[in-house]
């Protein structure tokens, strides 16, 4: 019996004075002959067996208990509270995930289009002259020539700042107020429109009086085809303007730009890159126009 422990067996047993043998079946866990025991697990738990009622013992294969028809399979309620908490959370889960992705999206296009516009919009200058004094002394006012970049969006004039920096910083802006005067007026533009806004004496005590002063500039269109500057103070690409700035007003320490000085200055718009320009004047201005 040695040989069977551990194993699965069948025993039969036999007790004394009784007729019918009856049979048990288990995993044999040891034999105690001195005691003249044997231990079987067996269905009913852990027992014991006298060796004198053997009659035989057999070692067999452990069948499988089959289900009958009547048992149903059962779910525990806790399980499936744990199964609803689980689709609960991963529904909450992938709704926080659409949304937020939705939002970075929605951010990260943003913030593209504005660095693109920022990137590819800006003011380019074209041109400076300036305009003195009768006495040829002081530089009176400057004429900026502006235009959008090349492939720029439209540009607001009436958010663009004017910086000037001479003896200390200056910030000057559109006097919107007043209307913007255009090269297609034949007083105003006797000569050269960019030059005419210059040397015409007339358009300089106009602007002077209406919208040149120490905090504001003044604008002429000189190419306005769609009229976008005459109306709306916007230009688009394909025009050009004038900016005019009274000198005597901003720098009122020395009335105007003496000779031989010179001053940084930027035009900022509301979105895009700056222009950024440098006005030297010269030792001594042979003329009342002065290109710089």
């Amino acid at each position: 019996m040695e040989r069977l422990v551990g194993k699965y067996c069948k025993i039969v047993t036999k007790e004394p004075g009784e007729e019918r043998a009856s049979v048990v079946t288990g995993i044999l866990e040891d034999v105690d002959y001195k005691d003249g025991f044997i231990l079987i697990d067996s269905k009913q738990g852990l027992g014991a067996l006298r060796i004198d009622t053997i009659i035989a013992i057999k070692p067999g294969t452990k069948r499988k208990e089959k289900l009958s028809e009547d048992k149903d399979a059962m779910i525990g309620i806790g399980t499936l509270i744990v199964f609803i908490a689980l689709v609960l959370v991963a529904a909450v889960a992938a709704s926080v995930i659409v949304q937020t992705s939705e939002t970075l999206q929605q951010r990260a296009y943003a913030v593209g289009k504005q660095t693109t516009r920022e990137v590819s919009s800006g003011m380019k200058i074209v041109d400076l002259t300036g305009y003195t004094n009768e006495e040829k002394t002081r530089m009176q006012y400057l004429a900026i020539s502006i235009k959008p970049r090349a492939g720029s969006f439209d540009i607001d004039l009436n958010e663009t700042l004017l910086y000037i920096e001479f003896d200390n910083l200056t910030i000057l802006s559109l006097n919107y107020v007043n209307d913007t005067l255009h090269s297609n007026d034949p007083v105003a533009y006797p000569e050269d429109p960019v030059k005419g806004a210059v040397s015409n004496d007339g358009l300089f005590h106009t602007l002077n009086h209406s919208c040149l002063n120490a905090t504001n500039f003044g604008i002429v269109a000189i190419r306005d085809s769609d009229s976008s500057i005459t109306n709306s103070y916007g230009m688009s690409t394909s025009d050009l303007a004038v900016i005019i700035v009274n000198l005597t007003d901003a720098f009122y320490t020395t009335d105007g730009l003496p000779p031989g000085e010179e001053f940084l200055g930027k035009l900022v718009p509301e979105v895009g890159s700056a222009g950024i320009f440098l006005v030297s004047a010269p030792a001594a201005f042979d003329h009342r126009v002065v290109e710089l």
